[in-house]
């Protein structure tokens, strides 16, 4: 039976096919060496797999176990080396390449990914998906979240969506408040009025917790009414808002309290 190298190899002296850069190939691995393997490719060069160009994002991988001798794949072809005679090759860049692709469908997909926390810094959540590096941004975290950052708990799942990538400068932006707006089991719509706990106060507004949801209360949306009265918010406090902003791209909730009446079922603190 006619193997995937020896058809290639046939293509090539059919064709009088040269090899370039950024060309796809398949080739056997035929030896294992100190710092990487060779590969037969069919042609009267061999070709050359450095260790370092295995997988995207190699961490404590004996390198024994990710190449057997008499695999046959498919390569990435780096360059020619005219010193050695050899082409460099690489599976790592084919993967690359491949994530990229996937990454770019499900992104068009709208998919939501349960995704490992591989580790927490004071900017947001670093995770990966398909072996490319993902960062959840601070301010794209749900509520839960936030308490999961403080503690430095790692190492567990979180919900998100693809929020922005770019492939040349090789950023993968993700969202969890994306994700749990669009797991909600409430349905936010525009100018519904519910209750939320206010969670975070800040010069320019403050955050309500509305169903696991993080909703702004921008300043501009308190009203002068409730401003002349000195009305003042306290955390933990239940206000009564209104939906005036859906993004369920980003996960963002606006609310407003201007024209309600009665806005809290507590008594207001001064």
């Amino acid at each position: 039976m006619t193997t995937k190298k020896n058809r290639f190899a046939e293509i090539l002296k059919q064709y009088h096919y040269k090899l370039h850069s950024g060309d796809i190939v398949a080739g056997t691995v035929i030896h294992n060496e100190k710092i990487g393997f060779l590969v037969d490719i069919g042609t009267e060069k061999v070709g050359y797999l450095p260790k370092e160009e295995l997988i995207i994002n190699l961490k404590n991988t004996t390198y024994s176990n990710l190449m057997l001798i008499n695999t046959t794949r498919d390569f990435f072809l780096i360059t020619e080396n005219t010193n050695t005679k050899q082409y460099t090759l690489s599976i790592k860049r084919l993967d690359y390449i491949r994530a990229w692709k996937r990454i770019k469908q499900m992104y068009l997909e709208d998919i939501i990914f349960n995704l490992k926390i591989h580790y927490v810094n004071k900017g947001g959540i670093i995770t990966y998906l398909e072996g490319i590096q993902g960062f959840i941004p601070k301010s794209h975290i749900c509520i839960m979240r936030n308490k999961l950052i403080s503690t430095s708990i790692k190492q567990s799942n979180i919900k998100c969506k693809i929020l922005a990538i770019n492939e040349n400068k090789n950023q993968l932006i993700l969202s969890n408040k994306s994700a749990q707006l669009k797991l909600s089991s409430h349905k936010f719509k525009i100018g519904e009025i519910l209750y939320g706990q206010v969670i975070i106060i800040k010069s320019y507004g403050l955050f309500i917790n509305i169903y696991g949801i993080k909703a702004l209360l921008h300043i501009s949306e308190i009203g002068e009414t409730h401003r002349d009265n000195n009305l003042i918010l306290i955390k933990d406090q239940f206000i009564k808002v209104k939906i005036i902003h859906l993004n369920n791209k980003h996960g963002q909730v606006s609310v407003s309290i201007r024209h309600i009446k009665n806005i809290t079922n507590h008594h207001l603190q001064y």
